[in-house]
């Protein structure tokens, strides 16, 4: 498997937010440097005479630091982020980008776009540790031809080694982008290695290293600063003669932040569905005395239509003695007397399964609530608890994504490799302890699995694979006895190791654990790999060792936050599934702790990382923001006037309580894509949303509780063989390919009256203020206070700022940005009119920006009015209903139902829901499905998946109808251009795979579609 990476907005803002910074510093192709300082004369009278040189350096920094601060400003308010008072040094800036969304690609990236503005070419990347060093070189790797089809250049990386300095040369003669990657022990610890890099050295013709490194003037990335810069480092960074810092964290110390210009926290990333949704399965010991009975109660089953049961482990009396088993009880259950007469069980029946507080309560007054163990239980037995139930996650959560083809992983942390694996005295390996409990726990749940299901394809892939061998171990190498061994810790607090051989196996192989055809699906790995590996496809984290207060819990799911990808290398993200992305993204954490302690502490957390986010919606959260129409043309800045006319416009629509907090009408508003809002404000909805989501609401960040109210959709057979249903499914189960007949000439005609008519560059405005010195005398002595008083000020305008030292490939930038030929870019901007084109020298990079914008919206037009869909043979299967295992949660995004194909719905937003139950209780419908994911229409902007197919009674309604989507409020509501888009597909895939019988519209209420169904 070769993993595939796509261009993500969040991560070119990252990386624009950066070059904004330096705009108008121009573009200089780097130039050979001579390096003479460890040179005696006679030595540099040599190299003159054969011009040997010394490598390629960054080009200095040419425009002024008002310039710089001017533009570093601009940047921050458009990323709503308060504006710097000065520059932190010369130049320090830094990015907050949350675990798992892509940091070191994003400054991957950073590194090519800074080539491609400004030409700058050296690059060292700092990271705090061995395995963080590992993972970003694993990165450079995996994404080396993503970018080389991205930028027709690649990028030449390698990890520092003091015994191998020839690299060093190669990173300072090489023209092309160069990284050096490092970890901060390397040049700032006591040992022999890390202090070679400022030793001259025979072996390195009497230089020190640092100083070629330093001679390229490179640009520094610090990886995690706040695990990297101590006191003395910042002093050793300095020894590398920086062009600028940039610092790249999650949690960048609140007093090391410098500049800030972009931020991407644990709230935004959520709120965008960048990671995924964390849920807990906790395991709390109520009682620890032998007088008290032992149970422990692992989940409440719900049911449609039988009352609620619980599983429920108890100690049973058998031929060999006493052991614990799960049972399925029901109310009146006598645990006494299934115990085989135990008399601790005495007084032990079930007298109420309560589904709503997951709790069941016993006729001698215990209550127990799931994931709860009472009695007397050694460690051992917790462990047990803890590696059965991440089977249980991990098997429920490989059936539901098994047919769409993404691998499920789980990692379990262990502090001492001899519990997993051991040698005898010849040296053969055998299992530790918590190997074997696996072994049999997987093969209990495995049984359990096929008595339930039977065989399927499913359970033949499980069937396939031998318990022992999915499972393996990543631990160091002992190289003597070449036995698997602890790790070193290098860093007692943070457990972390300095041991690279620890780290090998679980980099190399990090696709080929997402093939399914490896059949490793269950790592235990030293607790130390809690930072630098990230597989997307970790599903399950348990940690087999007592927690200490040291260990944060953001670092503990860290390695499991990234979304996953399927067997094809492909994000499972909002692009593939629109608004399912948490359905199928849900990290499940097994904790050995409660769910309300391990909850408690990961949001106390959260809100130390985003205490400076706003808590209310008031009119100084808009003063002074930047707000762009939907276009990205017309820019303003929120003034007090303009703040309280938007907070009196959200109150009026009701989506601000009295105590300044949004509400939730605003929730299902957003939701369902819509927002109300004064008219005067409407094109800049995106933006205002924007704001708002820095709004940090704690509940919204709060990890679901894994054994909550869960429900698994089950398909109701009758309906599937419904008549009805079966026609309909005749009717819309084709599939279909496009073919696009792209007309050049057309394109060029639209781009150009498009330019023409909305391409607006903004005015760069200048101010002149006039000031005078008051000297205010008291007794004869000047006082303190103003010595400067503004008396008179004017404002103009600068007609051209284009910097005649910078030659802009105006053509070659649009081609880059628009996939267009120089042919037909050249075209366009020799058809646009004079003063169009003469916005080029009032703002060239912002003309470039949005004539590629507006050139590619009518690019996309161009293809839709021009596509065609052809009919294929191959057709949709009903299995699309019966082979994913789809769970949900009453009360919160699932309700019970009566004629859809399955008994309970789960939907995405309020108006999702309504509709759901207005379709339930018509006695028009004769059966309905909200479409599973599989079911989907190509399109040339990716998959789209409609939403509802309907049938109705023959005798009642005289059509089948196929709805594609419920949307809000389509009176106010203007849809997203992607949006537009999938929907025109969509009309016409319809027209040519049916005839009239099936309708395709897009609605915003039951009423509407019944309109529709009568015309």
């Amino acid at each position: 498997m070769k993993l595939k990476f796509k261009h993500q907005k969040f991560q070119a803002d990252a990386a624009a937010a950066v070059c904004d910074v330096f705009a108008g510093q121009p573009n200089i192709v780097s130039t050979y440097i001579i390096d003479k300082g460890a040179m005696n004369g006679a030595e540099q009278q040599s190299f003159f005479d054969e011009e040997e040189l010394t490598g390629y350096s960054n080009k200095k920094i040419l425009i002024s630091d008002d310039v710089i601060k001017a533009n570093l400003q601009r940047v921050q308010r458009q990323n709503h982020i308060e504006p710097s008072s000065k520059l932190e040094g010369k130049y320090n800036l830094s990015v907050e980008m949350e675990t798992g969304v892509g940091k070191t690609y994003t400054y991957i990236k950073t590194m090519f776009e800074l080539n491609r503005h400004y030409g700058w070419s050296k690059f060292i990347v700092i990271v705090p540790s061995v395995a963080i060093r590992e993972g970003v070189f694993k990165s450079f790797e995996i994404t080396k031809d993503h970018f080389a089809e991205e930028y027709s250049k690649k990028i030449r990386y390698f990890i520092y080694n003091s015994q191998d300095l020839t690299k060093i040369d190669q990173f300072a003669n090489d023209s092309g982008i160069n990284v050096m990657i490092i970890n901060s022990q390397a040049f700032n610890s006591r040992g022999k290695d890390a202090r070679r890099i400022y030793m001259k050295l025979d072996s390195f013709r009497s230089r020190r290293p640092i100083d070629i490194i330093a001679a390229m003037n490179p640009i520094l990335i610090i990886d995690e600063p706040q695990s990297v810069e101590g006191a003395a480092t910042k002093e050793r960074l300095k020894e590398f003669n920086p062009l600028m810092t940039l610092r790249y964290s999650a949690t960048h110390k609140k007093d090391s932040i410098y500049n800030l210009v972009y931020r991407l926290d644990a709230l935004e990333a959520y709120n965008k569905k960048l990671v995924k949704k964390i849920a807990v399965k906790g395991i709390s010991i109520i009682g620890t005395t032998a007088t008290e009975s032992y149970l422990y109660l692992e989940k409440i089953n719900l049911s449609s239509d039988k009352p609620p049961t619980a599983s429920l482990e108890f100690e049973i009396k058998g031929r060999n003695g006493i052991r614990k088993s799960t049972r399925i009880v029901r109310e009146g259950y006598n645990l006494f007397e299934q115990s085989g007469g135990l008399d601790e069980y005495k007084g032990y029946t079930v007298s109420r399964i309560n589904g709503l507080t997951n709790t069941v309560e016993l006729s001698n007054g215990v209550v127990i609530s799931s994931g709860d163990v009472i009695g007397l239980v050694n460690e051992e037995h917790i462990r047990r608890i803890q590696i059965r139930e991440t089977v249980k996650s991990h098997l429920e959560r490989e059936r539901q994504l098994f047919y769409d083809g993404i691998k499920v992983l789980s990692l379990f942390f262990i502090d001492e490799v001899a519990k997993y694996k051991q040698y005898d005295e010849s040296g053969n390996a055998f299992n530790g302890e918590y190997a074997n409990i696996f072994e049999e726990e997987y093969q209990t749940a495995l049984n359990e699995l096929q008595m339930v299901f039977g065989e399927d394809d499913y359970l033949k892939y499980l069937n396939g694979i031998k318990p022992d061998k999915t499972h393996a171990g990543y631990f160091s190498i002992d190289k003597k006895s070449n036995r698997i061994t602890n790790s070193k810790i290098g860093d007692k607090k943070e457990y972390t190791s300095d041991d690279a051989d620890a780290y090998d196996l679980i980099m190399k192989d990090k696709e080929r654990l997402l093939d399914r055809r490896e059949p490793v699906r269950f790592i235990f790995s030293h607790s130390a790999l809690r930072e630098g590996w990230d597989n997307p496809n970790v599903f399950q984290i348990c940690t087999l060792k007592q927690s200490g207060s040291d260990v944060r819990k953001r670092q503990e799911v860290g390695r499991g936050l990234r979304l996953c990808v399927n067997n094809n290398g492909e994000r499972m993200d909002t692009n593939v599934l629109g608004g399912d992305v948490h359905n199928i993204n849900v990290l499940t954490v097994i904790a050995n702790e409660s769910y309300d302690s391990f909850a408690k502490r990961l949001q106390s957390e959260i809100a130390e990382v985003v205490a400076d986010r706003p808590k209310e919606v008031t009119a100084e959260l808009f003063e002074n923001k930047v707000i762009r129409d939907a276009n990205g043309f017309n820019e303003q800045v929120i003034d007090y006037k303009l703040a309280n006319k938007l907070i009196n416009s959200l109150i009026r629509n009701g989506y601000i309580s009295d105590d300044n907090i949004l509400t939730e009408k605003y929730n299902d508003d957003i939701k369902s894509g819509i927002l109300h809002i004064a008219e005067e404000l409407a094109p800049y909805k995106k933006d205002i949303i924007n704001i708002l989501d820095t709004i940090y609401n704690p509940l919204e960040m709060a990890p679901e509780d894994a054994r909550s109210n869960n429900i698994e959709l089950k398909v109701n057979d009758s309906k599937l063989q419904m008549k009805e249903f079966r026609a309909l499914w005749n009717k819309i189960n084709a599939k279909s390919a496009y073919v696009v007949d792209f007309d050049t000439d057309e394109l060029i005609r639209k781009s150009v009256r498009a330019l023409d008519k909305e391409l607006r560059v903004s005015q760069v405005f200048f101010k002149i203020e006039h000031g005078e010195m008051n000297i205010i005398k008291s007794k004869g002595t000047l006082q303190s206070g103003e010595a400067f008083a503004k008396v008179a000020g004017s404002t103009g305008k600068i007609n051209s700022v284009i910097n005649t030292s910078v030659k802009y490939d105006l053509i070659g930038k649009i081609v880059e940005g628009t996939g267009l030929t120089r042919n037909t870019v050249s075209t366009i901007l020799r058809s646009i009119e004079k003063v169009t084109f003469e916005q080029f020298h009032r703002n060239p990079e912002e003309f470039i920006v949005r004539a590629t914008n507006l050139i590619n919206e009518q690019k996309a037009t161009v293809i839709i009015e021009h596509i065609t869909y052809n009919k294929l043979e191959d057709v949709y299967s009903t299995d699309l209903f019966t082979a994913p295992t789809l769970k949900g949660r009453l009360g919160v995004n699932a309700i019970k139902v009566e004629r859809h194909i399955y008994d309970h719905i789960i939907y995405d937003s309020k108006n999702e829901k309504k509709f759901a139950e207005e379709l339930d209780k018509c006695d028009e419908v004769a059966v309905y499905v909200k479409l599973p994911r599989g079911f989907y229409i190509n399109t040339p902007v990716g998959k789209y998946n409609p939403d509802w197919a309907i049938a109705f009674h023959e005798e009642k309604v005289k059509h089948i109808y196929f709805v594609a989507e419920t949307k809000g409020d389509l009176s106010s509501m203007q849809l997203r251009k992607v949006e537009e888009l999938k929907i025109h597909c969509a009309r016409e895939h319809f027209k040519k795979i049916s005839s009239d019988t099936v309708k395709y519209e897009v609605v915003d209420s039951y009423d509407a579609l019944l309109n529709e169904v009568m015309k």
